[in-house]
């Protein structure tokens, strides 16, 4: 792949890739833009290895979930429920934050179901496609995306 077919590539997934780790990093713009840019650094890095079967999104997805799990791992204790529950309500926050409740929900979910959560309600992919971008079987994703939907509901009183 060239540079320039690259960079065509990424402008037209540019918008999806940032609204899907927006939605990982539950509203955190600074930490989603920092995985953006390690994402596409890593993306271009390994270009050389895509094979274009049309599924640029989903190679692109899968490195940035990747990612995103290795930035998780590193901060791990960053992410604990007494932070959350030290952040302003729903009501009170800022009007660029209008799904922070949704986001605050999300923080809570292991990083793995937020991601199948994420993948599958936010950016329309189905199991089976979850199930590749993941590694992981068809049954594990429905398991995580069953625990992580009863841990929303839970969380926000649906």
């Amino acid at each position: 792949m060239t540079r320039e077919q690259f960079i065509a590539l990424v402008k037209s997934e540019q918008e999806a890739l940032r609204g899907f780790l927006l939605a990982l990093c539950c509203g955190k713009r600074d930490d989603a833009d920092d995985i953006a840019q390690e994402t596409l650094v890593k993306a271009y890095l390994s270009s050389a290895g895509y094979r274009d079967e049309g599924k640029f999104r989903a190679w692109l997805f899968t490195i940035a979930r990747n990612t995103f799990l290795n930035h998780k791992a590193s901060t791990r204790t960053l992410d604990d429920l007494k932070a959350l529950s030290t952040m302003p309500s729903a009501a009170t926050a800022d009007s660029a934050f209008r799904h922070q409740e949704l986001y605050m929900a999300l923080a809570t979910l292991s990083p793995k179901e937020r991601s199948a959560v994420v993948m599958f309600y936010m950016s329309g992919y189905s199991i089976k496609e979850i199930a590749g971008i993941t590694s992981n079987s068809e049954d594990a994703v429905k398991k995580q995306l069953s625990r992580g939907r009863d841990n929303l509901k839970t969380i926000l009183n649906v």
